[in-house]
Parts: structure tokens; C-alpha cells; sequence
């Protein structure tokens, strides 16, 4: 496998396819993708003219404003609806009750405790904690907002069932029914964001909210800008503002960078950072260990056992990660193989073993080297978006399935929760998403696995699965929850369900003199807060 020739390769695809808290979607075929190619062409320089103007100004100013990219871009900014709250969150706009600091603890943010005692849960607010425009956050205004949160996101729609209660202005009990240990920990979680349900009249484009920053403008599925929230309940904010610009795809972020056009970002490709690494006098980058889980979803509706196992038996996920230098490594499982719910077996790559499971199954090596059976060649649908390196990976796998005989064609989506996610249009789905939150399996373990949750997708069932999931929503002994998550991952894998991938390393780079822009933090949902700076 050569990395020139890969490099090469996916050129090619894509010209087709194209402080207080702590410091259109749209299918596109590759019929297609020389017109979309063009238009993307035009909005690069459009945007490129526009950092180059924001840069300009900011210097006469003399004002501190970072500009930085974002690798996507939302139709709204309404913090409870879908993930939209992850990118207000990393604005700097939005807040949540609690943080998740760089242990992946979940520290006072908005609150300063919340205590357990068997179903009951009672969480207090910090002192002085106000909305942008003046407003005091109470403890009836964050029940009206979980009870928001309940009926706007089916992810969080559980929090309607509970009971919520406020005895004074400080002070929220609520009641789960049943033991629920990591309230805390879902409390922390972005979508969690506080919002003034009171003075917002537009959620979709300017919510009030309480963090260090407020919106100046939003462009729907484009850039945002913001600026210094002078009301900030948790003390001085050392930005005066700052630019998200638009750019999915990594090459346009390396050039940004070189220009000064940009000032940090993270998410950081393989390529880019060589590039980064060779001038330490002008850049600083930060790699630390992440929980963003780079995987697939194998389609059991339109695949078969065979073909699913083959597939899983042939993809390289230590060839990968040794392409991807620096930025993922090999995963086995979901999580870390350090933690104590990290502990799953996988079977090693075997592309002869895949091969004998195949002609077994009655598929034919055809003159070509593809696979066929009853007359028809085996090919699969691989969908995968253009960021968090898919679209590389897209290609790697591509190319390591068809060495064993196995055809495939890409697609790449804008969108994939609006496309693929959503009507389960795939044979092999490529995802990437944070896995672990805060130290604990069951937030990827319920969105992933559990009968009917939002990213089980590809037809995977089982009843023993299921029954352990009950059983870890409710279980409260630590070492019993691991051996829990354990079992059922491993239930997923033995049903070649899925493919684990990578865990990526959450890398940064920054300009020298810019700091504070979440780089020691493991998470992908902060940016920047009161905190963030640019010296120099």
C-alpha cells in the first residue's frame, strides 16, 4: 500500500465525489461531482476573500478575534435539537449544567453539585449565573429546559419521564423512578445547554443563552461569528470574538493555516500534521488521547453472514492507522482498550479465511478478481462523509476489499444523519462519533446497539443484547457495568454488526501565541471560552 498512490486515488475520488466553566445535505453521485467540484471551488475562494477581509479588519481594529475552521456546518443553532447544541457549545454560545473536563469528569459548570440518593438527585445552581442579556438562570427555568430537550430530541426524550422539581431558585430535585447512575454525566452533555425560553424569539438563528460569547451573525449551514457576551456571569472573556468558517474537507484548513487566514483548528489529518510538525517555530500542536470512534455499520438487510464476516475479516485497521500516522490508533473495540469496559476480542485479519467463507457461500473468483454468484458480482455500497478522515478511509477500505475480490462503489454525503443515517441506504456505512462520555460505556452502547436507537441502523437485533442493556441502565457497581458493556459489545462483534476501526488522537493546531481552544480536552464539542486567547 503506497501512500502516493492512495493520495493520488482519493484526489482523484473526491475531484468526483467532491471559565467559569473551564478555560443542503444532499446525495452526490459521482455522475455528478464535477459540477458540485466547481461549485465548491467558487465558495472556497468566496471564503478565502471574506477570512482574508475579517483578518484585515480585526488587525486595524486592533480587536483579538480568531478565526478557525469548523468541519461542519448546521441549518440552526437551536441547542436541544438534533446534535446542533455540540456547535453552539464550541461557539462559546451555549452552556450546560456541568463539564466534562480533560479526565472525562463531569465538573461544575452552570451547577456546582448534584448528589444522588437512590432515584433522587439534587442539583444546585452556582452563584450569580445570568443569561447574555442580563436575565438570572433559576432552577424553574433549567426544568422548562430539560422538559424542552424531552420533546425536541428523541435522544434525550427519557427526561420527560422523569419527575423534576424546584424548591427554590437555586435548587432542582429530580426523581428518575428508577436508579439512574449518570444523570451527572448526561447533564454535561451539550444538548444540555441552557437557553432563556423567556427572551428567545428566534432559536433557530439567535438563542439566548448564558456562555462567555454571543452570536453576531449565523449563516445556516455556512460560517458563524461571534462576539464578546459583556455580561458574562463568569468573569472576563479574553476574546473580543471570534470566526467559524466552513470547510468540511482538510486541504482547504492546511492552506488556511499556511496563509494566516486561520488561526486554530482541530481534527487534524494525518498529511497536515507532517506539514505541521516540520515548523514547531511557527505552530504548536497538540495530540492527546481521544474518544472519537471511527467505525461502520454492516447492513444485515442487505448483506449476507458471509459476505459480512469477509468484510470484517479483510479490513486492516492496524494498516490504516499506520496510514493515518498520528492521528488514529487501531481500535479493537469502542473504547479504549484501558478501560475496564474496553476488554472485547476481535478476530485478526484473515483475507484467506474471508475468501473460503465466500466460496463456501457459493460466490465464484471471476476473470476480473471480483467475486460473483448467480451471475451477479459482489459490490457494495460504501456511504461515508468527507470529514474526520472517512473519506480516506473510504478508499483504504475500498481498496483492501477489492484485493480479496470484493467490488465496491462510493458515495459521499454532506449530511449523513439527514441521508444515509436515516434511510439505511448503505451495505457498509461509514460513521465516526465520540464513544466514550466522561468514562462510561452506556451512551454508545444506547445510541449504537439498543432495539430501535438512532444509529442502529443496519438491521442488528439480539434479545440477549437487549436484556443486558436494561440491565446497565440501572446498574450502579462500576466493575458490574464494564462487564456488562463488555458482553454486549461483544454479542455485536460476534455478529459482525460492525466494524471498529480507529480511536482517533484528538489533535490541535494553533498559531504560536493562540491558547485555550480546548486542545487538552478529549471531547470534540468545546471551542472556545472565557479563557481562550491569542498572545502575540
Amino acid at each position: 500500500m503506497k501512500k502516493k498512490f492512495l493520495a493520488a486515488l482519493l484526489a482523484a475520488t473526491m475531484t468526483l465525489s467532491m471559565a467559569a466553566c473551564g478555560s443542503g445535505a444532499g446525495t452526490q453521485t459521482t455522475e455528478t461531482q464535477t459540477t458540485e467540484s466547481e461549485a465548491s471551488a467558487d465558495t472556497q475562494a468566496t471564503t478565502s476573500d471574506d477570512q482574508t477581509a475579517d483578518a484585515s479588519q480585526a488587525t486595524a481594529t486592533g480587536e483579538k478575534i480568531l478565526h478557525t475552521a469548523a468541519s461542519f456546518a448546521y441549518p440552526s443553532l437551536d441547542v436541544h435539537k438534533e446534535y446542533y447544541g455540540w456547535y453552539t457549545s464550541i461557539y462559546g454560545v451555549s452552556e450546560a449544567l456541568f463539564k466534562l473536563d480533560e479526565t472525562m469528569s463531569a465538573v461544575p459548570c452552570l451547577a456546582n453539585d448534584a448528589v444522588s440518593d437512590g432515584t433522587t438527585w439534587t442539583i444546585t445552581l452556582n452563584d450569580g449565573v445570568q443569561f447574555s442579556n442580563g436575565n438570572p438562570l433559576t432552577a424553574d427555568m433549567v426544568i422548562r429546559n430539560l422538559q424542552r430537550l424531552a420533546a425536541e430530541n428523541s435522544r434525550f426524550a427519557y427526561l420527560g419521564d422523569f419527575e423534576m422539581t424546584a424548591t427554590d431558585d437555586k435548587t432542582i430535585v429530580i426523581d428518575t423512578k428508577e436508579v439512574y447512575p449518570t444523570l451527572k454525566n448526561d447533564l454535561a452533555s451539550p444538548e444540555c445547554g441552557m437557553i432563556d425560553l423567556d427572551s428567545t424569539t428566534d432559536f433557530d438563528n439567535a438563542p439566548v443563552c448564558t456562555g462567555p460569547f454571543v452570536v453576531k451573525e449565523f449563516i445556516p449551514e455556512g460560517d458563524v461569528t461571534v462576539v464578546k457576551n459583556e455580561n458574562y456571569w463568569g468573569g472576563d472573556v479574553k476574546l473580543d470574538g471570534a470566526v467559524f468558517y466552513y470547510m468540511q474537507e482538510d486541504d482547504p484548513k492546511l492552506l488556511a493555516m499556511q496563509s494566516g487566514e486561520i488561526d486554530c483548528y482541530n481534527s487534524v489529518s494525518s498529511a497536515a500534521l507532517e506539514v505541521y510538525n516540520q515548523s514547531p517555530d511557527l505552530y504548536d500542536v497538540v495530540s492527546i488521547p481521544g474518544a472519537r470512534l471511527q467505525y461502520y455499520i454492516l447492513n444485515e438487510n442487505t448483506l449476507d453472514d458471509s459476505v459480512r464476516e469477509a468484510i470484517n475479516l479483510t479490513v486492516d485497521k492496524d494498516k490504516i492507522a499506520e496510514y493515518l500516522s498520528g492521528t488514529v490508533s487501531a481500535a479493537v473495540g469502542p473504547f479504549s482498550t484501558s478501560a475496564a469496559y474496553g476488554k472485547v476480542n476481535v478476530p485478526a485479519v484473515d483475507t484467506a479465511k474471508a475468501k473460503e467463507l465466500l466460496e463456501a457461500d457459493g460466490y465464484t473468483l471471476g476473470a476480473d478478481g471480483i467475486y460473483e454468484k448467480d451471475g451477479n458480482k459482489l459490490s457494495i455500497s460504501i456511504a461515508y462523509y468527507a470529514a474526520r478522515s472517512l473519506d480516506t478511509l473510504a478508499i483504504l477500505i475500498q481498496e483492501q476489499l477489492k484485493a480479496v475480490g470484493i467490488d465496491s462503489t462510493l458515495r459521499v454525503e454532506e449530511d449523513p444523519d439527514a441521508t444515509y443515517i436515516a434511510n439505511a441506504d448503505f451495505d457498509l456505512a461509514l460513521y465516526c462519533m465520540i464513544a466514550d462520555k466522561s468514562g462510561d460505556p452506556l451512551y454508545f452502547i444506547d445510541s449504537t446497539l439498543a432495539d430501535g436507537a438512532y444509529y442502529n441502523v443496519g438491521g442488528f437485533e439480539s434479545a440477549e443484547c437487549q436484556s443486558m442493556i436494561e440491565q446497565l441502565r440501572i446498574e450502579t457497581d462500576t466493575a458490574k457495568r464494564a462487564e456488562l458493556a463488555n458482553k454486549i459489545v461483544q454479542i455485536a462483534i460476534d455478529d459482525n454488526a460492525f466494524g471498529y476501526v480507529g480511536l482517533f488522537n484528538n489533535t490541535t493546531v494553533l498559531r504560536k501565541g493562540v491558547s485555550g481552544f480546548a486542545e487538552y480536552v478529549p471531547f470534540d464539542f468545546y471551542g472556545v471560552d472565557a479563557e481562550t486567547d491569542i498572545n502575540g
